[in-house]
């Protein structure tokens, strides 16, 4: 079977994933002739998808536009100790010259990121720097 033919098959195929059937009809579109704009405004897509999907089929065939790349996992996350030792840390007296833990502090102290201590913060509801407005 040509690859043309294999790609009509698949862009009629009403059980394949919306995202499988549009990657094939811009490749469709593209072999025509049409340029980027075009099948871009015609799919509804942007350019770079269309150049995308252009080299993903230029490089794999048609059944590179069935499969999604893998990709590299995010940020590991904070280790289980620095989460407990900043928990800890939060519950407890702050270093001498400041009255209570800021984010930035707790950040340097534990040596991760603001957004990091700001994440604990939040999981384990809470918030060292209203501490000691409670009683007020």
């Amino acid at each position: 079977m040509s690859d043309r033919r294999r790609l009509e098959a698949i862009a009629a195929d009403r059980n394949l994933p919306r995202k499988h059937v549009e990657r094939v009809q811009v490749v469709l579109a593209s072999a025509d002739g049409r340029p980027v704009q075009q099948v871009a405004t015609e799919i509804d897509v942007s350019r770079p998808m269309v150049w995308r999907w252009q080299q993903r089929f230029a490089e794999d065939g048609p059944d590179g536009l069935l499969r999604d790349k893998t990709r590299k996992p995010g940020k590991p996350p904070v280790p289980a100790g620095t989460v407990a030792r900043v928990v800890a840390l939060s519950c407890g007296e702050p270093p001498p010259g400041i009255t209570h833990w800021r984010g930035r502090a707790m950040a340097k102290v534990a040596g991760i990121s603001l957004r990091s201590v700001q994440r604990i913060w939040d999981a384990h509801q809470l918030q060292p720097a209203h501490s000691d407005e409670v009683g007020r």
